[in-house]
């Protein structure tokens, strides 16, 4: 896309745009419509929109010859012997579509040497746009046109506002932000969390759950960097990807980057 403010926008850039706009244009083709779903194996569920949003996505992304590993496919594993790669979730939020809260994404990531380099999340409901590319920032396109997205500088974490998820918030999660002195959280569905992080609209998210896979965090990953927040797991550790296994082990911890050492080393004391 000409229009897209990322400097030196790379042709890879404009490509997972446009997979993004596809795979969303393919999810509202039959947001009304839907009803149904299917179960995966991994018990989380699989609509016609996930199916149509993933062959819209491909068809764009094939053209750059580069492997993809996809939620919606078989892994092969030759995307391993790869040293670039796409990373796609074709609908983010399926629970979300199914229960039509409009708060579903579609998560296209481009990955370089394990790192995230290009990130793209469409947030097809809400006709909006967040794009990364390495070294250039991150940007938001609605309905106001494009704005450069930077995170927050709120320091102390009883000040901070916590997206916590709108489907899988559990015990502990909650009584960790209690114990921060956390009171402003918002339930919200999707990668959406971390675009709110990015935009400077809240400041802390977090999930102990071993079950997040690449495809749930490299776009937003890419996003939240070059946004000027963090995301590690709950030891601190960085994220890596293109990996055999596509589970992140150890939770996920999001922050505006000022809070992130504090809430580390609260973690670390409740060991």
């Amino acid at each position: 896309m000409s229009d897209v403010p990322v400097e030196n926008a790379s042709p890879y850039t404009d490509a997972a745009i446009r997979a993004a706009q596809a795979g969303g244009e393919a999810i509202m083709d039959v947001y009304g419509s839907v009803r149904g779903y299917q179960t995966k194996d991994d018990d989380s569920p699989v609509t016609e929109a996930d199916l149509r949003s993933n062959d819209a996505i491909k068809s764009v992304l094939s053209g750059t010859g580069l492997p993809i590993l996809s939620e919606e496919d078989t892994d092969s594993g030759e995307r391993l012997a790869a040293e670039t790669v796409w990373i796609v979730d074709p609908l983010d939020g399926t629970s979300d579509f199914i229960d039509r809260t409009g708060e579903f994404t579609v998560m296209v990531a481009l990955v370089t040497g394990g790192r995230p380099v290009v990130g793209v999340i469409g947030w097809p409901a809400g006709d909006t746009l967040y794009v990364a590319q390495a070294g250039d920032g991150s940007w938001m396109r609605d309905a106001a046109g494009w704005a450069r997205m930077e995170v927050s500088r709120t320091a102390e974490t009883s000040g901070c506002t916590a997206v916590t998820s709108r489907h899988h918030l559990t015990e502990r999660e909650g009584g960790f932000l209690e114990s921060l002195g956390v009171r402003d959280r918002r339930a919200l569905g999707s990668s959406l969390k971390v675009a709110q992080i990015g935009s400077g609209r809240a400041d802390i998210y977090i999930t102990f759950t071993d079950r997040m896979k690449e495809w749930d965090t490299a776009a937003s990953h890419c996003i939240i960097h070059e946004a000027g927040g963090r995301m590690t797991d709950v030891s601190g550790n960085e994220l890596s990807y293109n990996r055999p296994d596509v589970y992140h082990r150890n939770g996920i911890l999001v922050t505006n980057g000022t809070v992130h050492d504090r809430i580390l080393a609260e973690l670390g004391r409740l060991k």
